[in-house]
């Protein structure tokens, strides 16, 4: 069963689209904003759900009529997911044949037709102008949703047609209790992923069941903790093995960047209670002994260099070797 209480955070959204449901103000198009695997498409799915169920109690969809049964298995008719074949572009071609020759059909079985168009940033120029035609004169049961990762992409006289409704980033503390309650992982790798994923519930999710992620954790944490007894090569070799994982290099900078924060943060305070990676405390406590707050101040301006340097594809083997050099020396 799925319903609007599944929806991790995103009060504003749940609380305008349950609005529109129970006071029969339905828009007839709606973008959602927000960044990739942040639950776009979830919401999309029970905010449609909503409006087709047969038998719902206020706002949330009753799921166990045959159009919820349907909307669960995917085989809902009315509610009809925009695909294209190219990987990088929604065509025009997409969208008439998909949405502009479709919504002229009245529903099959429902009160609403909903379209759901994913990554709603890849429509090319000729494909916004299609779907303007229906925003402009849509006929009084079709629903667009428009979700995209990156509204700039959308013309101005598309999103000024649509109900636009921005994704914000859950809190941690949100996101950390439904990383525990759901998923069944300790306090402290709920924490490590719940910060690593910036308010990005799909991220926290993917993160919180990956086993490269924790190789990798584990792989940086081992190398903060023997930095400084490392010789060159040991270095070297501790590159290379970042490189053997499939992992975004900026996001083990993340790592060993939420790592420094919580030394500095343990040099200040004294208290392990508000670390990330407080199972380490030891180590922690034992850096931020030996370690001066320019010298951690350092490390941080090095993080960011690193970032930038990668951002601007310097070699990725250089980059790192010159920000372990700068952690030996000041972390």
């Amino acid at each position: 069963m799925a319903g609007f209480g599944d929806i991790i955070g995103q009060e504003q959204i749940k609380e305008h689209l349950q609005n529109a449901i129970t006071t029969g103000k339905v828009s007839h198009a709606y973008i959602i904003n927000g960044e990739k695997s942040s639950g776009k498409e979830f919401i999309a799915r029970i905010f449609a759900m909503a409006l087709q169920c047969e038998s719902r109690d206020g706002a949330e969809p009753c799921g166990e009529c045959h159009s919820c049964k349907q909307a669960l298995s995917d085989n809902q008719p009315d509610i009809i997911k925009v695909i294209h074949e190219k990987p990088n572009t929604i065509s025009v071609d997409d969208i008439r044949s998909q949405i502009n020759n479709d919504v002229v059909i009245k529903p099959y079985s429902s009160k609403y037709k909903v379209y759901i168009i994913n990554e709603a940033e890849k429509m090319n120029t000729q494909a916004q102008n299609a779907i303007l035609k229906t925003l402009e004169e849509p006929p009084e049961y079709a629903v667009i949703m428009l979700l995209t990762a990156n509204i700039n992409a959308l013309l101005p006289t598309v999103l000024s047609r649509c109900v636009v409704l921005n994704m914000k980033p859950v809190a941690d503390e949100v996101m950390k209790k439904y990383l525990m309650e759901e998923i069944r992982i300790p306090d402290y790798k709920a924490s490590v992923c719940a910060s690593f994923a910036r308010g990005n519930v799909g991220k926290a999710r993917a993160l919180a069941t990956s086993e490269e992620f924790d190789n990798i954790k584990n792989e940086a944490v081992s190398f903060l903790k023997y930095v400084q007894e490392m010789e060159l090569h040991e270095m070297i070799s501790a590159i290379k093995k970042i490189n053997d994982y499939k992992m975004d290099p900026a996001e083990y900078m993340d790592i060993i960047m939420i790592w420094y924060r919580d030394v500095l943060l343990f040099k200040a305070t004294s208290d392990a209670n508000q670390l990330i990676f407080r199972d380490e405390i030891q180590e922690i406590a034992k850096v931020a002994r030996r370690s001066s707050y320019e010298g951690l101040e350092n490390v941080m301006k090095a993080l960011d260099k690193a970032k930038a340097r990668l951002n601007a594809n310097v070699n990725f083997e250089l980059t790192m070797e010159l920000l372990m050099l700068e952690i030996k020396e000041n972390g």
